[in-house]
């Protein structure tokens, strides 16, 4: 088969950690062909079909390179999305307007026949920190508003609360503010913009201490382990990205009460790998761009998580 990735630049991917990296290996090991291009490389014309300047890759085993790639920019091989048997969007946050744009090219190419995972519809109708307000019953106290005063209110009834803009990613622009309400207005003015941007406040979670829990569903079931990302020293954050310790664990029976409820929901939607961010027993966020964690659990467990991907994929291209 012919698996196209759509992705951030391959040269700046940390091999050791990355895991559309893992993806890509599963699925060679395999016999498929890759191919990979950005988002901005998508392309569509009046009359045509939406096209991809990509990249056929092989990949190698030597440092410091870790794939070889028959063609360079500007001489890309145009290749029409639906030709190929998969279009897998591993594009990173931030969710932005070109990110949204690409969704609507790849909403256009499943249109033509392409398969592509995550669904484009989906991508855009679940947004990662909003998503999770249809599950009522698996999150904590939120509240999401441009309005000083909801927030001032909300604080002022539970008293410990994390704010976070909800174009976030990697744990930026969390800030989490006590009973003394200390710097609560100065906070609320960086992050709404004066009512111009909207704000997710939560309540604070104790429970972070023993790590945000990242649990991955592929096709809607979880794998066994979840990574629990374990904030360090005075960090109130457990991602990874700033310096949170990852250590994989069995799912807790809360975990999979929550997995394998909202788990077949989304997987009818569309999104064939998602990642449950839980603290505690609630949910904080519900990841569908581009979820990573499986080279963590795999080298900690032995549970191997891309091959488990590309089982479903293949399963679902077999459908």
């Amino acid at each position: 088969m012919k698996l196209l990735f759509v992705a951030d630049p391959l040269e700046g991917f940390n091999t050791a950690k990355d895991t559309t990296f893992v993806m890509m290996r599963e699925a060679a090991a395999r016999g498929h062909d890759l191919l990979a291009c950005q988002p901005r490389d998508l392309m569509w014309q009046r009359g045509g079909r939406v096209t991809g300047y990509a990249r056929e890759i092989t990949l190698t085993p030597d440092a410091p390179a870790w794939f070889s790639a028959r063609q360079q920019a500007p001489d890309e091989l145009p290749v029409v999305l639906a030709e190929v048997d998969a279009v897998v969007m591993r594009k990173d946050p931030p969710f932005d307007s070109e990110y949204f744009y690409a969704t609507h090219l790849l909403g256009q190419a499943e249109r033509e026949g392409a398969r592509v995972f995550n669904r484009a519809s989906a991508l855009r109708d679940h947004p990662e920190k909003l998503a999770i307000l249809e599950f009522p019953q698996f999150i904590g106290p939120t509240l999401v508003t441009r309005d000083a005063s909801d927030i001032r209110r909300f604080h002022a009834e539970h008293q410990d609360i994390i704010l976070k803009p909800l174009d976030g990613m990697g744990g930026m622009g969390i800030f989490r503010v006590g009973p003394d309400g200390l710097n609560l207005g100065s906070i609320i003015e960086t992050l709404n913009r004066d009512g111009a941007q909207t704000v997710m406040v939560q309540r604070y979670l104790p429970e972070i201490v023993r790590g945000d829990k990242r649990i991955l569903l592929i096709d809607g079931r979880p794998i066994p382990f979840a990574l629990a990302r374990i904030p360090q020293g005075s960090e109130i954050r457990g991602n990874m990205a700033v310096g949170g310790k990852g250590v994989a664990q069995p799912l807790s029976p809360r975990d999979r009460e929550i997995a394998e409820a909202i788990g077949p929901i989304l997987a009818a939607r569309g999104l064939l790998l998602v990642g449950l961010d839980v603290i505690g027993d609630c949910v904080t966020e519900i990841n569908v761009t581009s979820p990573t964690g499986f080279q963590e659990i795999t080298k900690q467990t032995g549970f191997d998580v891309a091959k488990a991907f590309i089982d479903a994929l293949e399963a679902r291209l077999a459908a």
